[in-house]
């Protein structure tokens, strides 16, 4: 501030007058347009899996090996191309477009699974702080799953033959039992104690009489699978028929409809969020199954496979075969959650998977 004297006519006046400082640089930073900074965040988080790609191929390739067994040069090409293929998806990004907001969304999640890599490979390749042959590092998975790949597909087939072929007739024998719980006093009445009995005992636990009673393996391990699926489709199936709302009911009725317009029309349609979540149930039930009965009795099969190699202590390629599963099954699942949002168009996207 300054002080100004002027004098006019003979009359003093005295006035002050503000004198604008020049802005710091502090202050003219804080006076930037918030967008740029959240701007520069967001490229910061693209960036992320570059970086990530970049530490897990610096750590691969400099630090030094304690598990100097059978080194696979294929996990370095794996390396080098999830580098380059983040750097182009980070360069794709600086322009506005749908691979931005993807990436944005993404970015971290891809970060900290490239990070859980390089962990993995860092207690297991690089410091031997798990030993061989029961903790392998990845690129001796990889190695596995490369070499052996023709016949990890072949027993993927037979297991989702054997997977659709027991859940289809478990499901569908679920849908029929449930609707009839849930609709008729009469099915309620002689069915619930027989669920209450069977229901709660494990499926693999009907393995040594599954066996002696279906003349193949094949057969025996589908309905092994379809109990797995049948008990808690039939649960939510009854549940979700049994608790439609009466009113619904009373304007067809009202309308002129009969029992089975009631039925296929009214209480199914209405019970499709409670069908769906025994649909899901029975879908995680029938892995497990699956997997048990492989393991013992099948000739074929991703259960059969890991058994295979295990005796051989080729724990390499049981670990590239869970992987195989862990995909595989992700997928069965995402199917399913696909033909829900496609049915319950109203309930699109409440459950995610």
């Amino acid at each position: 501030m300054k002080t100004v004297i002027t004098e006019k006519e003979g009359v003093t006046t005295v006035a002050s007058e503000v004198i604008p400082q020049e802005r710091s640089s502090v202050a003219t930073a804080l006076a930037a347009p918030p967008g740029l900074g959240r701007a520069l965040r967001g490229t910061l988080i693209r960036f992320l899996p570059v970086v990530a790609a970049a530490v897990a191929l610096g750590v691969h390739v400099q630090a030094p090996n304690q598990q100097t067994f059978a080194i696979n040069e294929q996990y370095q090409t794996l390396l080098g191309v999830l580098l380059a293929l983040n750097f182009v998806l980070f360069a794709i990004s600086l322009a506005p477009s749908k691979v931005r907001f993807w990436l944005q969304e993404n970015a971290p999640l891809a970060a900290a699974s490239v990070g859980l890599l390089t962990l993995w490979e860092l207690v297991t390749l690089k410091l031997g702080l798990l030993p061989l042959p029961y903790f392998p590092g990845p690129d001796k998975v990889l190695g596995a799953l490369l070499e052996d790949w023709k016949l990890i597909g072949t027993s993927a087939f037979y297991s989702l033959r054997l997977l659709f072929t027991g859940y289809l007739v478990g499901a569908l024998a679920g849908l029929v039992t449930g609707i009839l719980m849930g609709w008729s006093k009469k099915w309620h009445y002689w069915v619930s104690p027989v669920m209450k009995v069977v229901g709660p005992v494990p499926a693999t636990a009907w393995i040594p009489l599954a066996m002696v009673i279906f003349p193949t393996s094949f057969q025996a391990s589908a309905s092994l699978v379809a109990l797995a699926v049948w008990f808690p489709v039939t649960v939510m199936t009854g549940s979700g028929i049994a608790n439609v709302r009466n009113a619904f009911f009373e304007v067809a009725r009202t309308l002129g409809a009969n029992d089975r317009f009631l039925i296929f029309r009214v209480a199914i349609p209405a019970a499709f969020p409670t069908i769906f979540v025994g649909l899901f149930m029975g879908l995680g039930s029938s892995f497990l199954v699956l997997i048990v009965a492989e393991m013992i009795g099948v000739k074929a099969g991703l259960g059969w496979y890991i058994s295979w190699v295990q005796g051989w202590a080729e724990y390499s390629k049981v670990y590239a075969c869970l992987m195989v599963i862990a995909l595989i099954f992700s997928s069965v699942i995402a199917l399913l959650f696909k033909f829900r949002d496609r049915v319950l168009v109203w309930q699109k996207g409440l459950i995610k998977w």
